[in-house]
């Protein structure tokens, strides 16, 4: 069942997208060689409690960190521990965080310096834009299926594809609620989006195939041929007048 929100909980969930984009910035910035995704984990769980809020991740069907940190060929779910970070890396963070009840969940992708080839550094572009694509489709009045349809239209024009197995969520009171959002589609199909929806919109591409498989600690998620895959999602509040990102940095342009 698809809950709508009000004006007061729409409100919370500002607060608590707030809390997640500024942990989020500080966990970009502090990307860089050398550094352990232990390190990256740790400081997450510092910077969301000093801001008043619990790290939604920790503990969820047993997940035991604060963010995911996925690298290179990990869609989602990597485990932070003693790996090391060197250049050329494409690292995926994936955080949420909680306060006064409701959450925020988002996700960014970055390389560790340069990116590797010219195709790596498209592969991010491209999942950036579908999310910004995905997020102008969520209109009063427009069906679920013309979110999904945005990421997978743009991303198979470029020759990527779009991972089928996990998906976006609806999201408030509980980091996952009602519907789920895919990254594929068709237009016009499906739930229609009214005012007071939130939805974690988050394109997760792949290089190669979209196909993924489980690593053995049962939550790391990888492409089956290995090729590079990247992450992005934002939380969007639908409003009368339109989507509003409550997860938007301030390095972000887009709005």
């Amino acid at each position: 069942m698809i809950e709508l929100k009000s004006a007061q909980e729409r409100e919370k969930m500002r607060r608590a997208g707030r809390v997640t984009a500024e942990v989020l910035e500080v966990l970009k910035t502090a990307v860089r060689p050398g550094i352990t995704t232990r390190e990256l984990d740790v400081l997450a769980e510092r910077e969301t409690r000093a801001r008043g809020a619990v790290p939604v991740f920790k503990g969820y069907h047993g997940y035991p960190a604060s963010v995911c940190v996925s690298v290179n060929d990990e869609v989602v779910h990597g485990i932070p521990g003693a790996r090391r970070l060197k250049p050329g890396d494409l690292v995926s963070l994936d955080f949420g965080a909680q306060i006064d009840g409701f959450v925020g969940d988002s996700a960014l992708s970055v390389f560790v310096g340069e990116p590797p080839s010219p195709r790596a550094a498209e592969l991010l572009e491209v999942t950036y834009q579908a999310l910004w694509r995905a997020i102008a489709a969520m209109r009063p009045g427009a069906r679920l299926g013309d979110v999904s349809w945005a990421v997978q239209e743009h991303v198979e024009a470029h020759g990527f594809s779009v991972v089928r197995e996990y998906v976006g969520h609806g999201i408030g009171r509980a980091m996952h609620e009602d519907p789920q959002v895919p990254n594929y589609g068709q237009p016009g199909k499906g739930p229609l989006l009214r005012p007071g929806l939130a939805l974690a919109i988050e394109p997760m591409v792949n290089e190669g195939t979209w196909e993924v498989g489980v690593l053995d600690d049962g939550w790391t998620v990888v492409t089956l041929d290995h090729r590079l895959s990247c992450h992005f999602e934002h939380t969007v509040f639908l409003g009368e007048d339109g989507p509003e990102v409550l997860t938007l940095r301030s390095d972000e342009k887009r709005v």
